[in-house]
């Protein structure tokens, strides 16, 4: 199975898949990842991991929201596009891809870097670590980026590099049900495949909102898991955009992706 087609199987797959893991993550870092917490700072890749990705992957600005940001992604001109899918020697490379919903939520800090200003700001399954990267490059004072791929944290770090910024804190715990930190804002982009991820999710972040008022940011193009979840009457729309058609065909054909604003209007136990 080549990656084109690999993509497709992350596209329709993911929800069973990330949300399993979201639930009970196995394993652990390796390589040389170092795990970091809300106030860590060194961090680092070990040499053969940072030569693995930078042979396997392509810096790209093209094709996406946000040309001002460049990443390490998976494209046509990578090997593993090509290669069968049981040769990758990692757990499914999700953080590989630009889902439009970070996209969208990476565009909208952009353009509106007053959303960020000098505020704490938590990227959810951060991925490719886009948003975290637009929420730097907008003023946060603060930035943790949250996924529980140590892979992508380590790709992460590179992204970093390539767009000239000190790296960010990077924490590979599952944040789900968590205790609430102190966060001013909350972003997450394409996290809603699956009916119990989300459930957990639409949980924790009323929490954030009840115990300490955070304002949350969700980025999705109109899955169809997404839009029946039950969250989705609590939500108001800030903004849509209209894809690059690159992005669109990577998407099965998904055409804009839209910034919500998450707003429970009930209170933590009864809705």
């Amino acid at each position: 199975m080549a990656f084109h087609s690999w993509k497709q199987f992350l596209f329709l797959s993911k929800q069973n898949i990330f949300a399993k893991a979201w639930r009970s993550r196995k394993g652990s870092p390796t390589l040389g990842w170092k795990r970091c917490c809300h106030g860590g700072a060194g961090k680092s890749v070990a040499p053969e991991m940072r030569a693995f990705l930078e042979e396997n992957t392509e810096i790209t600005s093209s094709g996406n929201l946000t040309p001002e940001i460049q990443l390490r992604l998976l494209t046509p001109r990578c090997r593993f596009w090509h290669e069968k899918l049981d040769l990758w020697p990692y757990g499914d490379p999700f953080w590989a891809i630009y889902w439009p919903g970070g996209q969208a939520l990476s565009r909208y800090i952009l353009d509106n870097p007053c959303i960020v200003k000098e505020k704490s700001v938590l990227d959810l399954g951060s991925g490719c670590g886009a948003t975290a990267i637009a929420a730097v490059m907008s003023g946060a004072s603060q930035v943790l980026a949250n996924d529980i791929d140590p892979i992508a944290g380590m790709a992460m770090i590179l992204n970093c590099e390539l767009n000239h910024l000190n790296p960010f804190p990077i924490t590979i715990k599952n944040m789900i049900n968590s205790e609430v930190g102190n966060w001013d804002l909350i972003v997450l982009g394409d996290m809603f495949y699956d009916e119990q991820l989300a459930d957990g999710l639409h949980h924790w972040l009323r929490k954030c909102i009840r115990i300490r008022q955070t304002k949350v940011l969700i980025g999705d193009p109109g899955r169809h898991e997404f839009l029946k979840h039950r969250i989705h009457s609590h939500l108001h729309k800030v903004v849509e955009y209209s894809l690059p058609e690159s992005t669109r065909q990577e998407n099965n054909g998904l055409t804009s992706s839209i910034v919500w604003s998450y707003q429970p209007s009930c209170s933590l136990e009864s809705c």
